[in-house]
């Protein structure tokens, strides 16, 4: 109470915490609503005080206090489980006995440097592990819980948590549905409701030597701050601060973030594998020292013949993602997604159990007023309440749900007519870079064309951006969902939807459509009769691949970052410097500062949670071209985290402390995107990347195909074999001889010239074979590390099921106390057991 009192939340007396706030309008006309809504307020027990604002007059602030007896009241009939008194049994004295080896093992650990990563835990001493058990609380047995003081017994979330449940059911007007804040927040009776922080998160003082000022004190310096960077995150002080949902994130993202490192480490590993022996590559070697072979022009007008050395550094840089370590690359992100899930699960119990959730049951929810006010005419029983309540029937639904898959899917056919512009776009621009003035551009056409494509799409996806948020949020409105958890899952996975395919689809043109339909010299294909396709770089088309996903994830990770911090502190720092202009030394109370800042985001954790998810398809859908995405997603993470919690402390009202046991319909996205990362993976390597061709030429027809032992690398010649001939005097250009094109076609002299060899089709085979092998064999082994690890702990396991009888026994005995004492009273002999 000390904290409270020094920041000002408390009413005029002195003695009453505030809550809760509430905000509204002098020159709003709606005062009757709130005159009844704050008359209910007081009949059930709560405690308001009204006070306006220092810097606006027009700005009236309603302290909310909760009584003890209310709390008291409102805990039982939401069965709030609170700590109860625990009494010493022979199993547990047996548990501490057996830890004893534990101990000795801890000693040893203290002759070890401590890991720097670790927080302190003398810094949090309100959050030492506590042996009491819990059960639901209960007024006739409230002697039973250990309640050392009435003012810190429930926590600052639970009694923000009692108020919001009240402020949703007190009614406000006569009428079934004329209930609840969220009703005449949309209305306009007020402008805001937000339970407020405990105090500045700055102090003159240092934490060292004086210690936290308050929870929000403690959390800014032991978390938020950028100095904080490598140190684990305090969430059970997350938790009690922000409630589990907000905790439950930042659990996964730091979950996810430490499962990155080994990921990391294994690209990097893989990368520099392909900087060591990128000078010892065969294919390599080829093209550097191929001074004599001519590739035929890649464009009609302005190209010309080009060596194929002067694509050496094209074909050393493709190296370094396409080389012997790739395979193995793409089945250990196979595999690591499915350990990250699987280990996920077993940490989201742990976390489940250590907060207490694990027989917490999310109450009824309410109806979304707009669903009330569309379908309040058709009524219908609900089978949780027995209440009637506005019912939308099938019909209505089925309909409107079409609807909305049209609205997705034209939306989808949208992004592909962008990804289509670009592609003209490429096509179009290719020949002015071919004949552009500046040498650099001129001799690296092709780079050229590729980075400005991957700049215009950027602008494009990120302006298509907006317009799918306001186009979801329209659809999810459409199909008028019925309570607040059904909008944002529908609106979550219509975001994601349009935003995957978004990010995605230019990615798919370039790994699986671009090069691969041009045709061959003398008989190209082209887009309306106009513009020849584009062909990938002699070296091939990976390059390409792995800027469009670099330069997409580098950029997108910094707008974003911006976004979500710049965007607020300039708003903030605006209203400050409005407060500050308007009014002179003036001391401007925690609840008006609060209310100066910005609001969470209306959507939740829906955009903290798409952002992350996004870059989890980036990391895993197409590693195999991109063994460095691990390692962009770690060092964006390791900023995300500290960025998300400085917002969330500094930056941002305090979102009400709402309560999870998961990450909802997320785990099963990331499911889902585990499933497709195997199959693109397997796609990139057999047909992205020139692993298949290379494996048949050197087991089919290189020299170590004829011989057993070859003193040579097994793929000399790979690069004159993967060469086809065209002749240059059908191209009209007044040149004789023969240029050569990346392609498996017979030559000008065969009996079928410019016809599909044998090789080709040897490498289709291959290429199909490798894919069904690669998926089979990696969906068996996700299928059985997946079957190997349980969801729960073994011994969290037994853990739980001990608690659960220790607590039914003492809610035995202390009904068993009771009745003695009935008994004691009305001078009847007492039993030691049931009568």
């Amino acid at each position: 109470m000390n904290y409270i009192a020094s920041s000002g939340l408390l009413f005029k007396d002195g003695k009453k915490r505030i809550d809760y706030i509430l905000v509204y309008r002098k020159s709003n006309i709606q005062y009757d609503k709130r005159n009844t809504f704050e008359k209910n307020l007081r009949a059930e027990g709560l405690m308001l005080e009204k006070e306006p604002a220092v810097a606006n007059p027009d700005i009236m602030f309603i302290k909310i206090h909760i009584p003890w007896d209310t709390l008291c009241k409102y805990a039982e009939r939401l069965n709030i489980r609170m700590p109860f008194r625990k009494k010493s049994y022979y199993t547990d004295q047996r548990s501490k006995s057996m830890g004893r080896v534990q101990k000795y093992f801890r000693r040893i650990k203290k002759w070890m440097s401590q890991n720097p990563m670790v927080l302190d835990k003398s810094a949090f001493p309100d959050l030492e592990e506590s042996d009491c058990y819990t059960g639901p609380f209960s007024r006739a047995r409230i002697h039973h819980f250990i309640i050392n003081n009435k003012d810190t017994f429930f926590s600052n979330a639970t009694r923000s948590r009692i108020v919001y449940h009240m402020l949703q059911h007190t009614k406000y007007e006569n009428g079934i549905s004329k209930v609840g804040i969220c009703k005449l927040i949309n209305n306009g009776s007020y402008i805001a409701a937000f339970p407020p922080h405990e105090g500045a998160y700055k102090s003159n003082q240092p934490i060292k030597t004086h210690g936290p000022q308050n929870n929000r004190h403690l959390l800014y310096e032991r978390w938020a701050r950028w100095g904080m960077w490598y140190k684990h995150q305090p969430l059970d002080l997350i938790r009690l601060y922000f409630g589990e949902k907000i905790g439950l994130y930042f659990a996964w993202l730091g979950w996810y973030t430490g499962m990155l490192i080994p990921a990391a480490i294994v690209g990097l590993c893989v990368f520099f594998y392909g900087i060591l022996t990128m000078n010892a590559s065969q294919v390599s070697q080829e093209i550097c020292k191929a001074t004599e072979v001519f590739m035929c022009p890649l464009c009609d007008k302005n190209c010309s013949l080009q060596r194929l050395n002067e694509s050496c550094i094209y074909a050393k840089v493709t190296y370094l993602f396409d080389n012997g370590g790739t395979v193995f690359f793409a089945i250990f992100m196979a595999i690591w997604a499915t350990v990250f899930l699987e280990f996920w699960k077993r940490r989201r119990s742990t976390l489940t159990y250590t907060w207490d959730l694990i027989e917490w049951e999310e109450e009824e929810e309410t109806l979304r007023p707009q669903f009330e006010a569309k379908y309040y005419k058709m009524e219908r029983v609900n089978p949780i309440s027995g209440k009637p309540e506005p019912h939308q029937p099938s019909s209505d639904k089925v309909t409107r749900l079409l609807v909305s898959i049209s609205g997705i899917f034209f939306m989808i056919s949208l992004v592909i007519t962008a990804v289509f512009a670009v592609v003209v776009y490429r096509l179009v621009v290719m020949e002015q870079f071919a004949s552009f003035k500046w040498n650099f551009i001129k001799q690296h056409w092709q780079f050229a064309t590729s980075a400005a494509a991957v700049c215009i799409n950027f602008v494009i996806i990120m302006a298509l951006n907006l317009a799918y948020e306001k186009i979801a949020y329209l659809l999810t409105n459409l199909e008028y969902p019925r309570t607040e958890s059904e909008w944002e899952n529908s609106f979550a996975l219509k975001m994601f939807l349009f935003q995957f395919v978004n990010l995605n689809s230019s990615i798919f043109y370039i790994a699986f459509f671009l090069g691969r339909f041009v045709g061959h010299p003398g008989k190209y294909n082209k887009l309306f009769n106009r513009w020849r396709l584009e062909e990938c770089h002699p070296s091939g088309c990976l390059i390409d691949l792995c800027l469009q996903m670099g330069v997409i994830m580098f950029l997108k990770q910094i707008w974003n970052n911006f976004m979500e911090l710049g965007y607020p502190l300039i708003q903030n720092w605006w209203s400050r410097h409005k407060i500050k202009r308007g009014i002179q030394d003036a001391s401007i109370p925690q609840w008006e500062n609060d209310w100066n800042l910005q609001p969470m985001n209306i959507h939740g954790l829906m955009d903290e949670y798409l952002e992350m998810v996004l870059q989890f398809g980036f990391t895993t859908i197409f590693v195999a071209a991109f063994p460095l995405a691990p390692l962009l997603a770690l060092l964006n993470n390791i900023i995300e985290i500290r960025l998300d919690a400085y917002k969330f402390v500094t930056q941002w009202r305090r979102p009400l402390p709402a309560r999870a046991t998961d990450i909802g319909i997320w785990y099963g996205i990331l499911e889902g995107i585990g499933i497709l990362a195997v199959i693109t993976n397997a796609f990139v390597i057999a047909i992205t990347s020139d692993y298949i061709p290379r494996f048949v030429y050197e087991y089919k027809y290189g020299p170590c195909a004829s011989q057993f032992e070859y003193s040579e690398s097994c793929l000399t010649g790979y690069v004159n074999n993967s060469l086809s001939f065209f002749d240059l005097s059908e191209l009209g250009m007044g040149k004789s001889g023969y240029c050569r094109y990346r392609d498996y076609r017979g030559p000008p002299w065969s009996s079928k010239p410019y016809e599909f060899t044998l090789q080709y089709w040897h490498i289709l085979a291959a290429r199909l074979a490798f894919i069904i092998v690669f998926e089979h064999l990696v969906f068996g082994i996700k299928s059985f590390i997946a079957y190997l690890i349980p969801d729960v702990p073994k011994n969290l396991y037994d853990r739980i099921r001990r608690e659960k009888y220790l607590v039914q026994e003492m809610m035995y005995e202390a009904e068993l106390e009771h009745l003695q004492q009935q008994r004691r009273k009305s001078g009847h002999p007492v039993h030691h057991e049931w009568p």
